[in-house]
């Protein structure tokens, strides 16, 4: 399988924040800066597969200063790391006032897509990430991390369930 470009791993994407995204005081909804999140995550799984994807899990979503109407969403989505038929992408969330320019760093979350099938019907096999630059690799070894945290608490979940039935 070929590599994709550096273009292929990563999407930049905004939204300009509107009355509907708000609360009566102004404030986006968390809930809406989520959906931008997995839309921004969406595009790269998508690009990087070239099939179609779908959310598996969100491993981490912190919120960490407010957005308000009238201020620029920018999403920055990144392929972190690539199973055989999973990926974990990372979104950094910016703020922007249009009117100075100032950005602020509004929510940062972590997203597990599944490439779900190829010509033949079947789960897509994804080709290995390949690591340009030592970001690269540092971001792919802290998600191989998540990963093996996150199916650690999965099977507690499982074996807790197991033992109710």
């Amino acid at each position: 399988m070929q590599q994709s470009p550096l273009v292929e791993r990563q999407a930049v994407l905004s939204h300009l924040m509107l009355p509907m995204d708000a609360n009566p005081a102004g404030n986006v909804h968390g809930g809406a800066i989520m959906k931008y999140i997995d839309n921004a995550a969406g595009v790269v799984a998508v690009r990087y597969a070239r099939t179609v994807c779908v959310t598996a899990s969100i491993d981490r979503m912190d919120f960490f200063t407010p957005m308000y109407i009238g201020e620029l969403l920018i999403l920055k989505a990144r392929l972190n790391m690539v199973g055989n038929t999973s990926m974990e992408i990372g979104v950094r969330v910016e703020g922007e006032d249009l009117l100075t320019g100032t950005r602020k760093h509004v929510a940062s979350a972590y997203l597990t897509f599944v490439a779900l099938y190829d010509e033949h019907a079947e789960l897509k096999r994804l080709s290995p990430l390949v690591f340009e630059t030592p970001d690269d690799a540092r971001r792919n070894e802290e998600a191989r991390y998540r990963r093996e945290n996150r199916l650690k608490e999965k099977r507690k979940i499982l074996d807790r369930r197991a033992a109710m039935d």
